[in-house]
């Protein structure tokens, strides 16, 4: 089976045909899709979809770096409130994003930190957005090098080189839809890192791959991305999707499902 390690099929672009969606990937043999948090605003929704479909979307917990706000303490305290009533996989999404706004800079850094420090704390991945940030993620990361801290880069957006450095801290690169973009050295980094490093998403509703550019996105679009992959690595799409679920399954904790 495959997995989507990055989809946000509760938010409201799949309020008309949410159920729908995720009978669509099932039926393609995208059994699983994990849900990144993206503020306590998104709650309920995101819980009310994983009970809908337990055996198949399992849930994150965290605040989203564009959500931090005059009130990210607030958001922060519900974390720490929640993590234990339900079975959460992982801390996120979290991170630094500098492309929308630096207004809450700060803020993030702190937010981040948070969050970091409860993945250790519960023992969970955590999921990392980083736009226009790599660089001070890294930094940030470097004073937890000596705790058992590991994640996903999500949509990772840097090259090679970087790609190496996310390697050495133990964690692994979230591949989408970008890798399909002609404009994209996505390629080149697929093309140069073992697979073994590797996870699959799609970042639904967003970044479909091609030839879905601009159009909503849905995890069934995995197995686009699977094989543009299989493409620039010259191996069997099979392939691909046995070591990226293995890889999941082991990042995750998903030995159970």
């Amino acid at each position: 089976m495959f997995i989507d390690t990055h989809t946000h099929i509760y938010s409201e672009q799949f309020d008309i045909d949410r159920n729908e969606a995720i009978k669509r990937a099932i039926s393609k043999n995208i059994k699983i899709m994990l849900l990144p948090a993206i503020d306590k605003s998104y709650s309920e929704k995101l819980i009310n979809c994983t009970k809908s479909f337990p055996k198949n979307c399992f849930p994150m917990l965290g605040l989203h770096p564009t959500s931090v706000k005059e009130n990210y303490k607030e958001e922060i305290d519900f974390i720490k409130s929640e993590i234990t009533n339900y079975n959460y996989i992982a801390i996120g999404e979290t991170g630094l994003d500098y492309y929308w706004s630096q207004t809450f800079v700060k803020e993030q850094e702190i937010a981040l930190r948070e969050q970091i420090e409860l993945a250790i704390n519960y023992n969970l991945p955590i999921v990392l957005h980083s736009r226009n940030s790599l660089n001070e993620i890294f930094d940030i990361l470097k004073d937890y090098r000596n705790e058992r801290l590991t994640g996903v880069f999500h949509c990772f957006p840097g090259n090679t080189f970087d790609a190496e450095k996310v390697i050495e801290l133990g964690f692994f690169l979230g591949i989408g839809g970008v890798v399909t973009y002609k404009s994209s050295t996505m390629a080149d980094v697929v093309k140069n890192i073992s697979l073994e490093h590797i996870v699959l998403e799609t970042d639904s509703p967003y970044l479909s791959p091609v030839p879905h550019r601009g159009k909503r996105n849905e995890s069934t679009n995995i197995k686009i991305i699977a094989e543009k992959i299989s493409e620039i690595k010259q191996i069997s799409i099979n392939k691909v999707e046995e070591i990226t679920t293995c890889n999941t399954i082991k990042l995750f904790n998903l030995k159970n499902v």
